[in-house]
């Protein structure tokens, strides 16, 4: 798989293995039909195939995967000797050479406790999970009848994916048929019957065709992000995993930040907008200069043609959405870099899981591939880098609400001093509470102007405010304070008790909650044209 910083989309592939001989040639068909017209839907994404290799559906459609160039990962129930003892030799033979051409080889972690002696059709069951859990879609050989009671089948299978029918040892089942779906192929077991290759598609497609065009979006994207600083203090060359992820951190991060820079200055060209739009108007109106109201309708004009900007470029979402994939993903280096198993999405917090599903399948879908192989103290490059991070940001988010402060009460003082003078101007020469000593010459024009200052002054003072507010800079300056101490509170607890997993698994859920806070409140701050 490529190191490229683009999203692989995973298909898995459950089935049955007693297909009929005459049946291999239409199912391989429709098998290699599926995956060309996914390839066409995505075609700025790679493709890759978690499968176990099994007899039956899981060969054939590896034969289908290498027979289009699209790579195999290889999710055996348990050690390939034992798996594949009982194979005939042709299978075996099948089997062992996917397996030389497979991306990655390994044997499945439990999803569930297991039983004090695990059979054969307890870990079946557990690569069944698996493939489910990190796929984007399933792909499901099967006769549509139900289990044969034994948890492991294919039915169980399509049941894992589309309603998380299993029990997890930590927290809920991640994937169901809110955010996954099923591509069912028929393929009988009894002679006669319906003909194989019968398809039908289960769970939410309107979803999954949501979640492939945000993921596809980004895999287009990738190219145009530079490399970015490395995460990490040392390289581990053997492990794939921690290069690719690494490699779609820095894509996604670069793209949130691009993102931020075009909404942050479209929230400056709406207000810029919305102030010229009153003071055209107001010239219009108080100083009856006509013409002043093809100014007032180009600006319109404009506020309309940046609003439609923002909405085409859709950078509010991409700012938002790249940035929880981003942090995420850290989260989720960190903790394969530190040795642990534990997956980020496991963690992800439930509003975000029905926010951004696309990117709780890419969390997914990038995790694919065998356990950490060496365990790192992750004190320095994670807990103390996010502390010194959070601390700087806390410091440049206070300036930046200072600055904001300094020029909302530099505009209102403004705007009461515009009054007072206005106030003055009235009770001296406009008769408001004794008669006027003079009148000066052009009263009128002098009036028009003060109110045109301060209608003007006014309204630009409640643009500023609106854009400031909606950059939340008093959340986030709560938001990195809070971090902040967090890690400092976590340093201490690693002095004190060392790198345990209770501590990492604490350390991941609280930057994925903030995170996710984060984007609840951001996402209120759509630019808009409101006046």
């Amino acid at each position: 798989m490529t190191e490229d910083g683009r999203i692989p989309i995973v298909i898995g592939v459950t089935g049955h293995r007693a297909l009929r001989p005459e049946d291999r040639e239409p199912l391989l068909a429709a098998v290699k039909r599926e995956l060309e017209a996914l390839r066409e839907k995505v075609p700025h994404s790679p493709l890759l195939l978690l499968t176990s290799l099994a007899e039956g559906a899981d060969l054939l459609c590896a034969d289908a995967a290498a027979a289009l160039g699209i790579p195999i990962a290889a999710a055996l129930p348990m050690e390939a000797d034992a798996f594949t003892a009982a194979f005939p030799p042709e299978e075996k033979q099948r089997f062992q050479r996917h397996c030389r051409a497979a991306e990655t080889v390994f044997t499945v972690p439990n999803a569930e406790e297991a039983p004090p002696a695990p059979d054969r059709d307890f870990l079946y069951r557990q690569a069944g999970i698996y493939i489910s859990v990190h796929s984007h879609l399933l792909l499901a050989l099967w006769d549509g009848g139900p289990g044969r009671g034994r948890g492991c089948g294919t039915a169980e299978a399509v049941s894992f994916s589309l309603g998380g029918a299993y029990q997890p040892r930590r927290g809920m089942p991640l994937r169901g048929a809110e955010n996954t779906a099923v591509v069912h192929i028929l393929a009988p077991r009894a002679a006669g019957g319906r003909p194989a290759g019968e398809r039908r598609l289960l769970g939410n497609l309107e979803a999954l065709e949501k979640t492939l065009a945000e993921t596809d979006e980004l895999n287009r994207l990738a190219p145009e992000a530079g490399p970015g600083e490395a995460l990490l203090p040392e390289k581990d060359e053997g492990d794939g995993l921690l290069r690719r992820m690494e490699a779609v951190y820095h894509v996604s991060d670069a793209l949130s930040l691009r993102s931020a820079k075009a909404y942050r200055r479209l929230l400056a060209l709406l207000a810029t907008a919305c102030t010229a739009v009153t003071a055209a108007f107001l010239l219009y109106d108080e100083a009856e200069l006509i013409w002043m109201l093809l100014v007032c309708g180009a600006m319109l004009l404009l506020g309309w043609l940046f609003r439609r900007r923002a909405v085409r470029s859709d950078c509010h979402r991409r700012y938002i959405e790249y940035r929880v994939l981003a942090e995420s993903l850290r989260t989720q280096i960190f903790l394969r870099y530190a040795g642990s198993e534990m997956e980020a999405s496991e963690l992800f917090p439930r509003t975000q899981r029905e926010e951004c599903p696309w990117v709780l399948a890419a969390l997914c879908a990038l995790t694919v591939g065998p356990p950490p192989q060496s365990r790192r103290d992750i004190r320095a490059c994670w807990v103390e880098c996010q502390r010194d991070y959070h601390e700087n940001a806390e410091r440049r988010s206070r300036r930046a609400m200072d600055r904001s402060d300094a020029v909302v009460r530099t505009a209102l003082i403004a705007s009461v001093a515009l009054y007072v003078l206005a106030l003055l101007f009235e009770i001296c020469f406009g008769g408001l509470f004794l008669a006027p000593r003079a009148t000066p010459a052009a009263i009128g024009l002098w009036r028009t102007l003060l109110k045109v200052a301060l209608g003007l002054l006014s309204a630009a003072t409640l643009f500023i405010a609106n854009y400031y507010g909606k950059q939340s800079l008093p959340r986030t300056v709560s938001d990195h304070g809070k971090m902040k101490r967090f890690y400092t509170e976590v340093a201490a607890q690693l002095e004190r008790f060392g790198q345990t997993e209770e501590l990492l698994r604490t350390l991941a859920s609280e930057e994925l909650v903030e995170n996710g806070n984060w984007c609840s409140y951001q996402r209120d701050n759509a630019p808009d044209f409101s006046l």
